[in-house]
């Protein structure tokens, strides 16, 4: 089973099993509230953020921000890009 990093908001980080195939997409729009754009943040990792995060003003993400190295809004996924159905 494979696992992805959640980056909330409010400073909460937790792991959450990824699930596999068309409930893959689901799960991250359902995580970041939206339609999801995939940011490239290196090492074979990536980031998924809400498409329109800025446009709503959600909340600066301080946390995934500074493992990013970008500045990210809303509530961010970190995963490795070879675990994306």
């Amino acid at each position: 089973m494979k696992y992805i990093k959640v980056f909330e908001t409010n400073g909460l980080e937790y792991e959450q099993a990824l699930l596999k195939g068309s409930s893959q997409l689901s799960q991250l729009q359902d995580i970041v509230g939206g339609y999801i754009e995939v940011v490239q943040i290196g090492g074979g990792e990536i980031a998924i953020v809400n498409e329109e995060g800025l446009i709503y003003g959600l909340p600066y993400n301080q946390n995934a921000s500074m493992l990013s190295g970008q500045d990210l809004v809303g509530n961010v996924v970190i995963m490795d890009y070879a675990d994306l159905d």
